[in-house]
């Protein structure tokens, strides 16, 4: 997938990179065992690219069988921006997010 200069990859990360990943944005740390041995065993991989540099990613963990768990969903803080439903907004106000408006408008479509 291709969105002017970001790009999805369906691929698993360098070990460096997830720890890099993990740590702006403030995940616990892992050891490069416990992340080479981690993501060896991943279900699925993805991360997004922005131009070259790695800004996010997701993977997918599971006993393959009974129950899969997303995982390390993580994105640099500089490329974070977020809708928050209803009241939620209250909760990300906690995090230093700030509201767009009314510079900015979130909106959706339903389909009828």
């Amino acid at each position: 997938m291709r969105n002017d200069s970001f790009s999805l990859v369906e691929s698993q990360v360098l070990p460096d990179v997830y720890q890099y990943l993990r740590r702006e944005c403030g995940l616990s740390p892992k050891s490069t065992d416990a992340a080479t041995r981690g993501l060896a065993a991943s279900l699925y991989m993805v991360h997004v690219k922005k131009d070259k540099e790695v800004v996010g990613m997701g993977r997918l963990i599971g006993d393959g069988g009974c129950f899969c768990q997303v995982v390390d969903i993580c994105v640099l803080p500089s490329y974070v921006s977020l809708i928050a439903d209803g009241d939620a907004y209250r909760l990300y106000e906690r995090y230093g997010f700030k509201p767009v408006w009314p510079a900015s408008r979130g909106m959706f479509y339903r389909v009828k």
